[in-house]
């Protein structure tokens, strides 16, 4: 919601009957926030209404009755359905996490570590709700808690659904040549034609070989390693694995309009790439293009079915779309495919949750 936007400036706002999704302290804080007065009963003094009926014959005052979907309209919120579907209550939340209490949501907000959708909370708010739920049932102090996830926040530690830098999800590389696309399988017009091919594709293995060195290890040179990659892919403009591991060092430098580019590039030299796939749905995840991301996400899982991020990071998207029942099973491919892996309590968490 924009800092000026004041959509019930100078209105007195009172709700009729039960509402399906607001309490009347979300309308009281949503009201007073976008400048209006609220009332927990109609008055004379009422300007709006929002009402779970119709109103046959509301006073003379009222200018305005809106639904429970027009006040989201009006309040700037996401329509009703989505804030059913994709937020979390209060309620679901203590349901989920039994030492969790209305307080500890709310010293969560202050420190701004959540932030509630009129009174409903988003997928990404759960990574840090899960974690103070955890440590408040080993007994730690609140403020020890609030300090400890605000660190986390500020980086000191991995995981976030917010988009997620590239130092944190290395992107998929190629580590070894694969036959190239078209150029491998053209007939040599002539001896000598086919000496050059030759020659060059050995050029470009060497190069690829050169950029693959360079990229590994913990003295990584990702300037010269591209560079190499550049050459290996001039000398043999069909060489994916160059072109897909270029496209990694754009995007670990968070140059992602040239890695998608790239990935796309590879994908048309070799629609069977993997990789491109792959790290093209985390471009468009990071960028909340989520449609986009799930396809990508899914045709890399087309390709192989066994790696076991991609099953996560799909499980991860459908849950930002609103489609946990469709995430359950690749929480469960993610928790089978890497018992041991960095997010499996969080996979059988949701794996294991009910509609």
């Amino acid at each position: 919601m924009g800092g000026d936007r004041q959509p019930f400036a100078g209105d007195h706002v009172a709700i009729s009957g039960r509402l399906a999704l607001f309490s009347k302290r979300d309308v009281r804080s949503l009201v007073e926030r976008l400048g209006g007065v609220f009332s927990a009963d109609v008055t004379p003094r009422t300007t709006v209404i929002i009402s779970a009926a119709t109103l046959l014959d509301p006073p003379a005052t009222v200018r305005r009755v809106l639904t429970e979907d027009e006040f989201c309209r009006d309040a700037g919120l996401p329509d009703l359905e989505t804030l059913k579907s994709r937020y979390y209550s209060a309620r679901d939340l203590r349901a989920m996490y039994s030492a969790l209490r209305d307080e500890h949501l709310r010293y969560l907000e202050k420190w701004g570590l959540i932030g509630a959708v009129a009174g409903r909370y988003s997928f990404a708010d759960l990574h840090v709700i899960r974690e103070a739920a955890a440590e408040i049932e080993r007994g730690a102090s609140l403020p020890a808690i609030l300090r400890s996830l605000d660190a986390e926040r500020q980086g000191q530690l991995a995981l976030d659904f917010q988009p997620v830098r590239p130092a944190e999800r290395a992107p998929a590389k190629v580590l070894s040549l694969r036959p190239s696309g078209p150029a491998a399988t053209q007939e040599a017009p002539s001896t000598r034609a086919q000496d050059i091919a030759a020659a060059n594709q050995a050029l470009a293995a060497k190069y690829f070989l050169e950029g693959a060195e360079l990229d590994d290890g913990e003295n990584r040179d990702l300037t010269a390693a591209a560079g190499a990659y550049r050459r290996a892919a001039l000398f043999d403009p069909h060489l994916v694995p160059a072109v897909v591991n270029l496209a990694n060092i754009y995007y670990e430098r968070d140059e992602l309009v040239e890695a998608e580019a790239l990935y796309e590039k590879a994908i048309r030299l070799d629609v069977e790439c993997f990789e491109a796939y792959f790290n093209l749905g985390n471009i468009h995840h990071d960028l909340g293009r989520f449609p986009e991301a799930l396809a990508a996400y899914r045709d890399a899982l087309t390709i192989n079915p066994a790696y076991p991020e991609a099953h996560f990071y799909l499980a991860v998207t459908l849950e930002k779309l609103g489609r946990s029942a469709d995430a359950r099973p690749h929480w469960r491919q993610y928790r089978d495919l890497a018992p041991d892996g960095e997010f499996v309590a969080l996979a059988t968490e949701f794996s294991d949750t009910k509609d």
